[in-house]
């Protein structure tokens, strides 16, 4: 199973707490981005995620297109 986090004053910090038991030994491997353009803007869209906004909308997935473009919506 792969866990994700970030270090924080050289320990790393899990995202939504592992339940890791103390002692348990790991493998950590840095993420490492390659960049070949603007490294500005390859960072910024990395953390697109973390700015993301709930809609509310539980048929979004599927019923993109009727959202964005009117089209009829799906699975009703």
């Amino acid at each position: 199973m792969t866990y994700r986090g970030k270090v924080k004053n050289g320990v790393v910090i899990f995202e939504n707490g592992v339940p890791l038991e103390d002692g348990t030994e790991v493998h950590i491997e840095p993420i490492v981005m390659k960049t070949t353009g603007n490294a500005n803007q390859v960072s910024k869209l990395f953390g697109a995620g973390e700015r993301a906004k709930s809609t509310g909308l539980a048929d979004l997935a599927r019923n993109h297109d009727h959202y964005l473009y009117g089209h009829p919506r799906e699975g009703r």
